[in-house]
């Protein structure tokens, strides 16, 4: 059965720190990116998660940084939650050591990946087992349902058939919304545009 994905929100604004450093966007301050996502993917590791991405985007006198986390368990708003609490920590400790990785005042969202997330590495094809992909193999595109899958590569069911794909032939699969199965499962299509700098 496919898991049931949903895009947890927790904001955790932050109190204003020291002043910021000079940064290299514009005339303003920057995110260290680098930084932020080492801190990040340790908390999210230490609880449990794969980093999967990370953006800054500056709106108006703040920044908003925005997580998306994943684990073969899948998510849950609780889980979530205490995650984001916790990088908020990490944030603040590495402050009080001198180490200001986002400069001035952020809001910090933290959720799980949404459908439309191309499935890049094994962990993402092994984590939608049972969901009808899209991708590329060779000059074709194909649709199949997954039906396993390892490190090396991806069994799916095309058209009534079980074909094995390695991942070196395969491009990025699409998660195909099917309308009546999130119905049937309870599934949130989680779609979510990303749109900010990012690493």
């Amino acid at each position: 059965m496919a898991q049931q994905r949903g895009r947890a929100v927790n904001r955790s604004p932050r109190r204003p720190g020291s002043p910021p450093v000079p940064g290299t966007r514009g005339s303003g301050p920057t995110v260290d990116l680098a930084g932020l996502r080492r801190v990040v993917a340790e908390v999210a590791a230490a609880e449990g998660y794969d980093l999967e991405h990370l953006s800054a985007k500056r709106v108006g006198q703040r920044w908003s940084v925005r997580v998306s986390v994943d684990s073969d368990a899948g998510t849950d708003l609780d889980r979530i939650a205490t995650l984001s609490r916790r990088i908020s920590t990490a944030l603040d400790r590495t402050e009080t050591e001198g180490q200001e990785l986002v400069p001035g005042e952020y809001d910090l969202e933290v959720g799980s990946p949404g459908t439309d997330r191309p499935l890049t590495a094994p962990r993402h094809w092994r984590r939608n087992l049972g969901r009808l992909v899209r991708a590329r193999a060779g000059s074709r595109q194909i649709t199949g349902r997954i039906v396993e899958s390892d490190d090396e590569g991806v069994v799916l069911d095309v058209e009534g058939a079980t074909r094995r794909f390695v991942f070196s032939n395969l491009g990025p699969g699409r998660v195909q919304v099917e309308l009546s199965r999130l119905a049937d499962d309870g599934i949130d299509d989680g779609i979510d545009d990303e749109g900010e700098d990012e690493e």
